[in-house]
């Protein structure tokens, strides 16, 4: 099987990237995706490394970083691209698809393509898949796809409502990054790191506020500028921190910290769920119904109800080292166990494999 993934990064860490590597935008077009994904952002070349340990081709394509693409486009004789568009220029990525003739196109960002783009795509492969676990785009943009995958439990059953074809397929935890990241001398308390405005995650972002006025919380990423300059959240802010650095940071971490966006709803999906406990810190999350099907709560991880159950979680599992400890160490038992894309890219060649034939 070939499998083609089509993602998109935050603009602020492709910036990032290559301003800390000047010479980066001129440099040959696999040395810059190979650079892109060793910093471990997202998924990064995840689906790529376990499908291929299964025996299938798979290959991401970073549709929105322009010096990438930019790179391709000169290597392959594809009409130059003076300044690829964000989200995406649909013509290359079309090109891109013709070289390298997927069964599956899977799409990471629904939000990236027009339908016409899409049906585009769809002739170019057997199946177009589709990955969601945020704001649901139009209904146009829905209907081009014969598959759509969600780690909402609640998006499935909406998306089969609506007649779509619709499964549920969790996040994961990439272990390369064991490799990469190690104890840190640096010890810090409670981190927070994640997107700190309002819109998706106002509810979660109001509940640290209420919280980080009582207990010390480190807060890292993006979107702080929006809180008053006395707020607690801005008082503990200390930058943006991506892929290999969040994990850094987490790693360094007594309590990582972790809130839903509001389309969650009561279900448990996010990524941090297995980032923090991959590293093997504590994981302290919102309480969620369908939490114990992942992980279980207070064996596994910590959960928290509201702002004042969160403050006094808090302050026990700093006291408590041995139990924090040991809680930590079998959440990071259960996600290695469990919860690695190794595991979901067998789950997800199954659910590919039934669709094709």
């Amino acid at each position: 099987m070939r499998i083609l993934v089509l993602d998109t990064y935050y603009p602020a860490f492709l910036s990032s990237h290559y301003d800390g590597r000047p010479d980066l935008a001129e440099a040959p077009y696999d040395v810059q995706w190979r650079a892109l994904m060793d910093r471990f952002f997202g998924t990064s070349d995840a689906y790529s490394h376990y499908l291929g340990g299964l025996g299938h081709e798979a290959q991401e394509i970073v549709v929105n970083c322009e010096p990438l693409q930019r790179a391709w486009a000169l290597e392959h004789g594809a009409t130059p691209v003076r300044r690829v568009r964000w989200p995406g220029h649909g013509s290359l990525v079309l090109a891109q698809a013709e070289e390298f003739r997927p069964d599956v196109v899977y799409v990471q960002d629904l939000n990236v393509f027009s339908p016409r783009a899409l049906r585009a795509l769809r002739s170019r492969s057997r199946l177009l898949v589709g990955q969601i676990a945020s704001a649901v785009p139009r209904e146009d943009r829905l209907a081009s796809y014969d598959l759509l995958l969600s780690s909402f439990p609640h998006f499935v059953q909406m998306f089969r409502t609506a007649g779509i074809a619709s499964e549920y397929l969790p996040l994961a935890f990439d272990p390369r990054v064991l490799d990469n990241v190690h104890d840190e001398t640096k010890s810090e308390g409670v981190v927070f790191i994640g997107g700190l405005s309002a819109g998706p995650h106002g509810k979660g972002n109001a509940l640290f506020e209420r919280a980080a006025q009582r207990v010390p919380v480190d807060f890292w990423g993006y979107g702080a500028e929006g809180w008053p300059q006395d707020s607690a959240i801005r008082r503990g802010y200390h930058g943006e921190a991506w892929g290999l650095d969040m994990y850094r940071v987490l790693r360094r971490a007594k309590i990582a910290l972790n809130r839903h966006i509001d389309l969650a709803d009561d279900h448990a999906n996010n990524m941090r769920l297995y980032e923090a406990t991959g590293v093997g810190r504590l994981l302290v999350t919102d309480a969620k119904k369908n939490l114990s099907e992942l992980f279980a709560p207070g064996e596994e991880v910590v959960v928290y109800t509201d702002a004042d159950d969160l403050v006094t979680k808090i302050r026990h599992y700093l006291d408590d080292e041995e139990e924090r400890v040991r809680i930590a160490r079998a959440g990071q038992e259960r996600t290695l166990r469990d919860h690695t894309y190794s595991h979901r890219m067998r789950e997800l060649v199954d659910l590919l494999a039934r669709c094709l034939s």
